[in-house]
């Protein structure tokens, strides 16, 4: 199964320029509200079309501007999934997933509705309308509707983000278990890190419409390869880069300098490092912190979840306000309380191996 993607089209505020292919990993594509990620679902499910470029699926072709080819949405075999589950209110739930298969024959499209009713856990509710399911449920009956075709590609457009906290836990637990068993090709699009990251073991990047990082999630999350793949794969901290030898990097907005694992390219523009990756200590629980990017450090302020604590800290010199600041610092409740008790300064450690160096 193989899906490939090259399509462009411009927008009033962006230009439209994917260039995409999947297999039979579950594939994400992250990317900030208006990066064209929704547009591109659309143009693979022949609900858009781009003003130029080519689609194919498992080698036949969808769309190709040049050949003057674009076949219609029902011809596809592409099953979409939309945040917001779009049922048909006056069907009830049997007849909203036999809705793509209803020209098939009578005993084979009762066959796959049973077979959707089963794996979606909706046994029990077939003769109920959409106003009497839950949130979850509606949701649940929505991708049975998408999978019931059989489609060679299932493409998933935020398909928890309308759902309470427990409801998207349960719903992703689903479809985890659901594309584990599909053959097809998946693409997921959301903007939660955690949820895509569990999902998809490909990620593509966008940005205003272009393609800016693509590879395994394990890669393009240890190793960023630009600033907004870092901030958008949530990365907090960032400063203003100069490269001082092959091994070493001033960070201008933190006022230190720290050495780097990696070789130092030319003239990175930036360092990052993640908010978890800070390791805090105070004199009592930690006397003989030192070691290469060890500061001095101040607390300036807190911000309190129910398991994490964010702190906001400053180098090399006491705060003068909440706002004085240089990094973010997510450390757990448990670390929170061993840690608030202690004098200042404490001391933050910016180890080599977690430092991005990114260009713009």
């Amino acid at each position: 199964m193989a899906l490939e993607v090259d399509i462009e089209k411009n927008f009033p505020d962006f230009k439209l320029h994917v260039t995409l292919a999947a297999g039979q990993k579950p594939l994400g594509i992250l990317g900030a509200s208006g990066a064209g990620k929704t547009m591109t679902l659309r143009a693979i499910a022949g609900l858009e079309a781009p003003a130029r470029g080519r689609i194919a699926l498992n080698g036949r072709t969808l769309y190709d501007s040049s050949k003057g080819i674009s076949l219609a949405s029902r011809a596809r075999r592409v099953g979409l999934l939309f945040q917001h589950h779009a049922l048909f209110p006056h069907l009830t739930v049997e007849e909203n997933i036999a809705f793509g298969i209803r020209k098939l024959e009578a005993r084979e499209c009762a066959r796959r509705v049973s077979e959707q009713i089963a794996a979606m856990h909706l046994s029990g509710l077939e003769r109920r309308y959409p106003l009497q399911l839950s949130g979850g449920q509606q949701q649940r009956v929505a991708l049975a509707r998408a999978l019931a075709p059989q489609p060679a590609a299932l493409l998933l457009d935020e398909p928890f983000s309308a759902l309470d906290a427990h409801l998207r836990s349960q719903l992703e637990r689903q479809l985890r278990e659901t594309l584990a068993g599909y053959d097809g090709v998946a693409l997921v699009v959301s903007h939660n890190l955690e949820e895509i990251y569990r999902l998809c073991d490909e990620l593509v990047v966008l940005d205003k419409g272009c393609v800016i990082a693509r590879g395994s999630r394990e890669d393009i999350f240890r190793r960023p390869p630009n600033r907004q793949t870092a901030l958008l794969t949530g990365c907090k901290n960032f400063s203003r880069a100069k490269m001082v030898d092959p091994h070493r990097v001033e960070a201008l907005d933190w006022g230190c300098t720290l050495r780097v694992e990696a070789g130092v390219p030319r003239g990175p523009d930036h360092l990052g490092i993640r908010a978890h990756h800070v390791r805090l200590a105070t004199p009592q629980l930690s006397p003989q912190a030192a070691g290469e990017n060890t500061f001095p450090c101040w607390v300036a302020a807190t911000s309190e979840a129910p398991f994490h604590v964010t702190l906001y800290v400053r180098l090399n010199a006491p705060a003068t306000g909440p706002s004085d600041y240089h990094l973010q610092v997510e450390i757990t409740q448990e670390q929170w309380a061993n840690l608030k008790s202690g004098p200042f300064p404490w001391s933050a450690q910016l180890g080599p191996d977690r430092l991005f160096l990114l260009p713009d």
